[in-house]
């Protein structure tokens, strides 16, 4: 048994995590792969929301959603927005914010016929959105990022990720890198865990 892919990692990791009547978010619908994985694990109670700046993006994502209902699958339903990803906290009601059970970012361009590989998610819109997802999950979220380094600019948001993650406050959340060593250009994975709690400091640390 080979190493699992990183988008199958990130699947497991999200899959432990999300339950039947979840809230959770595809911050980059692209081909829907990860809304309707999610609208599968939210189930018929659940609710997906779905971000993306392209309508050709949020098309295929609702021609996939609509094969896998013909084919007698249970979805939750899935809320389509064309929209940046840092407009997160605008578009979600303010009853949901903090009971998010994840929230999963593919980043780097849309892989389909005719899109234009120009078009790229940005270091500065990401940041924003990765801050605001992680204010927005549950205690015991997961944070889910593929990062692909191989392409124009890919490399360079990958960076400023990376960096971000590292620099986390542990007690708020718990970070963890998934990586084929030896291919320093292959897309890989940042899970990033809200904590469940803050850990209290000692009495002799509190002024």
């Amino acid at each position: 048994m080979g190493l699992l892919s990183v988008l199958s990692l990130a699947h497991r990791w999200t899959a432990e995590r999300v339950q039947p009547g979840d809230i959770v978010v595809d911050a980059t619908a692209g081909n829907g792969v990860d809304t309707l994985f999610l609208s599968e694990a939210a189930g018929p109670r659940g609710m997906v929301y779905a971000f993306d700046i392209q309508q050709q993006a949020l098309d295929n994502t609702q021609a996939r959603l609509e094969r896998a209902v013909r084919e007698g699958k249970r979805l939750a339903p899935v809320r389509l927005l064309l929209q940046s990803h840092d407009t997160l906290p605008a578009a979600l009601p303010a009853a949901e914010h903090g009971r998010l059970a994840a929230v999963l970012f593919n980043l780097g361009y849309l892989p389909a016929e005719g899109a234009d590989p120009a078009v790229i998610t940005q270091q500065s819109t990401t940041l924003t959105a990765l801050e605001a997802s992680l204010a927005l999950l549950r205690p015991g979220g997961l944070l889910s990022i593929v990062l692909y380094p191989g392409h124009a600019g890919g490399g360079d948001e990958a960076a400023a990720v990376e960096q971000w993650a590292q620099q986390l406050d542990p007690q708020l959340a718990q970070a963890a890198i998934y990586r084929m060593l030896q291919k320093p250009l292959a897309p890989y994975w940042i899970g990033i865990e809200k904590r469940k709690q803050l850990q209290a400091l000692p009495a002799e640390e509190i002024i």
